[in-house]
C-alpha cells in the first residue's frame, strides 16, 4: 500500500501488488508528519529513556538483591511491583497536573514518566538476574579491597549485559510507540513524537491510505531493525534470568 499511488491505493483492493512502484506517499508522509522534526522528538525521548531505566533499575535490582535480608529493601522491591498493577487512567490526570506545574509538560516530562513507568518491570527482570550470578565473584573482589560502586561497574554491569539489551528494548519499544502519555503531556504541538502526528492520518487525511502507510512503515522501521539486531540477547537474558543458579 505504500508504494502505490493515490489512485492505485483508491481502487478498492488493498491486495494487489503496486506497479508501477510510486514513491509519493513517503514523500508526503515527510512533509505532513513534519518527518525530520518529529523523529528526532522520538529518537531522543526513547534514547534518554532506555538510558534511564538501564542505569536506575539496574542500581535499584543490585540494591534490592544484595539486601534481601533487609526489611526495607524487601519491601520497596513488593511496593515496585504494586505499581505494576496500577491502571494508567488512575494516574493519567495526576501526573498531567504535576509536569504542568513543574513546567516539563514537552518531551522532558514524558521521557521522566517513561522511566518512571519502566522502573517497576524492569527491576523485577534485573532482580531476577542478579540472583543467578554467584556471590562468590563479589566476596573475592571484596577480599581484594574492591568497594560496592567499584564491585558493580567492573564485575556486575558487564554480566549484565544479555539483561541490559532485554530491559533496553523493552524500555525502548514502550517509550516509541507511547501514544497515550505524549499526547496528554506535551502542550506544544510542534515537540509531538511520531506516534501522536500519525494520529492525523485518523482524521483529515482517512482517505490517502498510501501516505498513511508509508508513514507507519517510516516510523515502524526503527523498531524492527533495533530487535533485529538485539533479538540474541533480549531471548538469553530472559532464559539466564529465569533460573537461580
Amino acid at each position: 500500500m505504500a508504494l502505490k499511488s493515490s489512485s492505485q491505493a483508491a481502487e478498492g483492493d488493498a491486495f494487489a501488488l503496486p506497479w508501477p512502484i510510486d514513491l509519493s506517499g513517503f514523500a508526503d508522509a515527510w512533509r505532513i508528519t513534519n518527518f525530520p522534526v518529529s523523529f528526532t522528538i522520538s529518537v531522543a525521548v526513547a534514547a534518554a529513556s532506555v538510558l534511564g531505566t538501564l542505569a536506575l533499575s539496574s542500581l535499584a535490582a543490585y540494591a534490592i538483591a544484595r539486601n534481601w535480608d533487609r526489611r526495607v529493601f524487601r519491601w520497596s522491591f513488593f511496593y515496585l511491583l504494586g505499581a505494576m498493577f496500577l491502571p494508567f487512567p488512575v494516574v493519567a490526570l495526576p501526573q498531567i497536573k504535576l509536569t504542568a506545574l513543574l513546567g516539563i509538560d514537552s518531551p522532558v516530562g514524558v521521557t521522566l514518566l517513561h522511566i518512571v513507568f519502566q522502573l517497576s518491570f524492569s527491576v523485577l527482570l534485573y532482580t531476577a538476574y542478579l540472583r543467578s550470578i554467584p556471590m562468590e565473584l563479589e566476596e573475592s573482589a571484596r577480599m581484594d579491597g574492591a568497594t560496592t560502586w567499584q564491585i558493580f561497574r567492573r564485575i556486575i554491569l558487564p554480566l549484565l549485559g544479555p539483561m541490559n539489551a532485554t530491559v533496553g528494548i523493552f524500555a525502548f519499544l514502550a517509550s516509541w510507540n507511547d501514544f497515550m502519555l505524549p499526547s496528554l503531556i506535551t502542550s506544544d504541538p510542534g515537540l509531538q513524537t511520531l506516534p501522536v502526528l500519525q494520529n492525523i492520518f485518523q482524521s483529515k487525511f482517512d482517505t490517502n491510505y498510501n501516505v498513511a502507510f508509508a508513514s507507519y512503515l517510516m516510523a515502524m522501521a526503527p523498531t524492527v531493525l533495533v530487535y533485529l539486531f538485539s533479538q540474541r540477547w533480549v531471548i538469553s537474558g530472559v532464559t539466564q534470568g529465569a533460573v537461580k543458579a
